[in-house]
């Protein structure tokens, strides 16, 4: 203990102090100050992890597209369906009601409650 304590005030001495000034300011500029420093690499590290979850989630997305997409290429009904569910059409003997529970959206040239016949 007594060496290393002899050690830095060896190193404090005028004739190593400008090294010691050197190496102490390389130290914060490369560890700190840098666009390569510690805080950029750990920001960094943060993005690259947003970056694969939004990544998982849009192959997710892609897989259920795709799926959609064979279901579609091959089943006539779940176009029907589609066309039902999304673009509210209907045969010529049936008829459509859309109900909308959107309380803040209050539109005098549209009503909530539609009926197609």
């Amino acid at each position: 203990m007594q060496q290393l304590k002899n050690f830095f005030v060896h190193i404090l001495h005028l004739k190593y102090k400008k090294y010691f000034v050197v190496l102490v300011l390389g130290i914060i500029v490369v560890g700190f100050l840098n666009d390569n420093s510690i805080r950029a690499h750990l920001r960094h590290v943060r993005h690259i992890a947003e970056l694969e979850e939004e990544k998982a989630r849009y192959e997710e997305e892609c897989a259920r597209d795709q799926a959609q997409i064979h279901e579609l290429q091959h089943n006539p009904k779940a176009v029907e369906r589609i066309a039902r569910e999304r673009y509210f059409m209907k045969t010529d003997d049936e008829d459509v009601f859309i109900l909308s529970d959107d309380e803040g959206v209050t539109n005098n040239n549209s009503n909530t409650h539609a009926t197609v016949e």
